[in-house]
């Protein structure tokens, strides 16, 4: 291929494709197909995105245009102009989420009962009910700070909701303060439920901010309020420490945790739904913050939409929201038989949510209170507070059993609860590990060592997705229990390697990031373009949350302009470009956006017939390949092998109710049909 691949008009810059998957996730908002309050949860997803966007991408892109804004980035453009792009992008869906909000989905609510009362609309008994209400919940619990030399402006955490008011005339001591700020702590609900009316039908909401706002002349009695603007801001989000082997990590990590709620800032968030500030006072909330007008964001409408999902709980209506299913289970864990018997009989996939993730939490209760495990080794980047396999093992280790947790002290927004749990494990025995400083443990391993005929039987779990038992409920991924030794053995050194030093000569049949998970991709996509080049049928599927690392996409390119068939389902953000012309004819990238989060990665490889099977940990990013350690496992077994191709690839490629088309300027095109087949609800009818 003679056009060079980080060229800016062979890749697609991933800040925007991540603003572009937001959109997908946004149209699910306005789609009547899908009930109600998930349509509003759909819009809180939109927010939380939006958040972690500025937290993570954006920060990094400020951060390094203060140092280097003509650096090429690898989508060959440079950071200053990525920075605008995905500036251009943001304000566009801002302008989108808050017109959805604002002209549909209230209105929606509205007419199912569900009304988010504006002032305006407070009658004189709301009136009296939500003033009572401000004197006994709010008005002591907020401070108002009025700026001035003896008054510094205070610090403001990372998305708490905060009020700049606008003052003028002079208070009983003289001071003419012109602003004040208000900060309303993350204990108070920022959605209130009024008390129902005899025989109303309504469910009636108010929020936190238009209290806030109707009642802050109570705060400033001898001045006048000119204005009243919930604002927050967004900082950056992540945690960059030098290795020390003379320093507790864990101890590091939690301070850094606690210094990142006033880290440098990267959005400014206002909503002007009820007034605008001059540009005089918008100075001086843009100087605080030290940034520039470009990062300043504008809402019609709360600032904090996320906080909006109170409703959906609140909400007592199952008509308003997906059906409830019972999981359902693999044909050998319904019968009556002991779990390790059955995983030793023969290997067992389970796919989640579709499929209960209970088997793999019974499995380490079972671990835990089993005379002959003698040993329990497990990864746990995301896992959740309060887990159930934590306390399964934190009760393995009590009984004397020997434990080894590796725990991602870096997982990004769960580095205290992983620091706690860290602590609590520890407490109990067990031996705790953060992973391999510079690289997060990103793998999914769980491997159990039991005393069986006078010599140790491994069992073990991989999986595509997180040790976490609630987004086990939401997101798609596949888990493999097996006691193959052919890959327990493998498991059994990766734990050596990250427990001890260096990579394990001995790991023959699992692939690993940061070793030869890379070379694996690209000869196999080398091997697949070798064989459509001497004329032989050559395919490539796969299934991933982000594609983005230039040389597999170069290598992907390739392998289309030698006839090869490509089909890539990705869910997030994509740099390929399909279908240029010359390049990626022969390349079709859709996302699957739906009920639940697609999350499992699976690879597909013809190779003339023998159709390799991959799951893993890993998406094709270059962090995935050269910084994080990861797993790649091969499928060994044809049955289970089959159900993946289909359940993990095939189902998703007949999908015309949740997919979207990519097109080679990175543009989606929902796909229309009127037999509106969805592969999830497929699968759920044919899993639960």
């Amino acid at each position: 291929m003679n056009t060079m691949i980080n060229d800016k008009d062979m890749l697609l810059n991933r800040e925007v494709g991540l603003v572009e998957f937001n959109r997908r996730i946004l149209a699910l908002v306005v789609d009547e197909s899908s009930p109600l309050l998930e349509r509003l949860n759909y819009l809180c997803i939109v927010s939380k995105n939006c958040d972690e966007l500025f937290e993570v991408r954006v920060a990094r892109l400020l951060k390094l245009n203060r140092e280097q804004p003509h650096k090429i980035l690898p989508d060959g453009i440079t950071v200053a102009d990525a920075l605008y792009l995905v500036r251009e992008a943001v304000i566009s869906l801002y302008d989108d989420i808050y017109k959805t909000y604002n002209n549909i989905l209230k209105p929606e609510l509205k007419k199912h009962n569900i009304v988010i009362l504006p002032p305006n609309d407070w009658n004189k008994s709301r009136q009296k009910w939500i003033y009572n209400y401000f004197v006994t919940n709010l008005k002591t619990t907020l401070t108002p700070i009025s700026i001035d030399p003896s008054h510094p402006f205070p610090k403001v955490p990372n998305k708490n909701l905060h009020f700049a008011i606008e003052l003028n005339g002079v208070d009983q001591y003289g001071r003419n303060s012109k602003i004040a700020i208000i900060e309303a702590p993350r204990v108070l609900p920022r959605v209130i439920k009024l008390p129902k009316r005899t025989n109303a039908k309504n469910d009636e909401f108010i929020l936190l901010q238009d209290i806030v706002s109707t009642y802050i002349d109570a705060f400033f009695t001898e001045k006048n309020v000119i204005g009243c603007y919930p604002f927050r801001v967004t900082r950056n989000a992540s945690i960059n420490l030098t290795y020390d082997v003379t320093k507790n990590l864990r101890s590091l990590v939690t301070k850094e945790v606690q210094n990142r709620k006033y880290a440098e800032c990267s959005r400014l968030e206002i909503d002007i739904s009820s007034s605008t500030p001059d540009n005089f006072f918008i100075d001086i909330l843009i100087n605080q913050f030290h940034i520039s007008k470009d990062d300043l964001y504008l809402a019609h409408g709360p600032v904090n939409l996320t906080r909006l999902k109170d409703i959906y709980t609140l909400v007592d209506n199952p008509k308003l929201k997906f059906k409830n299913y019972t999981p359902g289970l693999p044909q050998i864990l319904r019968k009556n038989i002991n779990l390790f018997d059955a995983i030793k009989k023969e290997d067992i996939l389970i796919h989640t949510p579709y499929q209960s993730f209970d088997p793999v939490v019974e499995l380490t209760k079972l671990a835990a209170t089993d005379p002959d495990v003698v040993a329990v080794k497990m990864t746990m980047y995301r896992i959740g507070a309060d887990s159930e396999l934590a306390q399964n093992l934190i009760l393995a280790a009590k009984s004397n059993k020997e434990v080894v947790a590796s725990i991602e002290l870096f997982a990004r927004f769960d580095e205290a609860t992983n620091a706690l749990l860290a602590n609590s494990l520890e407490n109990a025995g067990a031996h705790v590990v953060y992973g391999v400083m510079g690289c997060k443990v990103h793998a999914k391993m769980l491997l159990i060592a039991r005393r069986e005929n006078n010599q140790i039987q491994h069992y073990v779990h991989l999986g595509t997705g997180n040790y976490h038992q609630q987004t086990a409920k939401m997101y798609t991924d596949f888990g493999l229990l097996t006691a193959n030794p052919l890959i327990t053995g493998d498991v059994d050194n990766i734990f050596a390697e990250i427990t001890g030093h260096g990579r394990n000569p001995t790991i023959k049949h699992i692939y690993q990031a940061p070793f030869n998970l890379f070379e694996l991709i690209l000869q196999s996509i080398e091997s697949e373009t070798m064989n459509a080049l001497n004329g032989k049928y050559a395919v490539i599927m796969a299934k991933m949350n982000s594609l983005i690392e230039n040389q597999v996409i170069k290598a992907l390119y390739r392998a289309s302009q030698a006839g090869v068939k490509i089909t890539l389902i990705v869910r997030g953000a994509c740099a390929l470009r399909p279908g240029l012309p010359g390049v990626s004819d022969n390349i079709e990238v859709r996302s699957i956006v739906g009920r639940f989060l697609e999350h499992h990665r699976v690879f597909y490889f013809y190779n003339n017939g023998a159709k390799d099977v991959y799951l893993s940990s890993a998406d094709w990013m270059k962090r995935n390949f050269f910084r994080r350690v990861e797993t790649c496992i091969p499928i060994l077994d044809d049955k289970i092998k089959r159900r993946i191709i289909y359940e993990g690839l095939e189902v998703y490629l007949q999908d015309t109710a949740n997919a979207w088309i990519m097109d080679k300027d990175g543009n989606y095109t929902k796909v229309i049909s009127k037999d509106g087949f969805s592969a999830q609800e497929a699968l759920l009818r044919k899993l639960t």
